[in-house]
């Protein structure tokens, strides 16, 4: 079991001791201001909480246990021994920069409720998240 599963894990059995700690805590409380009662909104966030960590933990641990063993499980192991490729990033790329005008403008219709300020930066946003990720899959003629 790697390190994400058992922190997943862990993590479980603290939100399972602190759902059960709130509910007792709010099943006793009676002050003047309050019903008594448990409080369900608090205890329902602690159980959804309680359980997304439980599915994560079990989502790592059965990925973990079928890929390879990697150099963050080894005791002697380097930081060199993690490196590796870390992708391609390209150097003189617009897109990124029309993407996040393109966010300005839908901000900016948000902020005003202009539909059609909203509409025109959704493009926007779509054509550019779509050209950065053809940006190098297209034959330079379709340009």
């Amino acid at each position: 079991m790697r390190q994400t599963a058992k922190l997943m894990y862990g993590l479980a059995l603290f939100l399972t001791v602190m759902t059960v700690v709130y509910f007792y805590a709010t099943s006793q409380l009676n002050d003047g201001a309050n019903q008594q009662g448990i409080e369900w909104a608090g205890g329902t966030g602690l159980v959804l909480a309680t359980l997304l960590t439980l599915f994560l933990g079990v989502y790592f641990h059965l990925t973990n246990s079928k890929a390879d063993i990697e150099p963050k499980d080894w005791e002697e192991a380097e930081i060199e021994d993690g490196a590796g490729v870390l992708g391609f990033f390209s150097p003189h790329s617009g897109w990124p920069f029309i993407m996040a005008m393109a966010i300005v403008i839908m901000g900016y219709g948000i902020a005003f409720f202009l539909i059609w300020v909203i509409l025109l930066g959704a493009a926007m946003l779509i054509w550019a998240t779509t050209m950065l990720n053809l940006q190098y899959g297209l034959p330079p003629e379709k340009e």
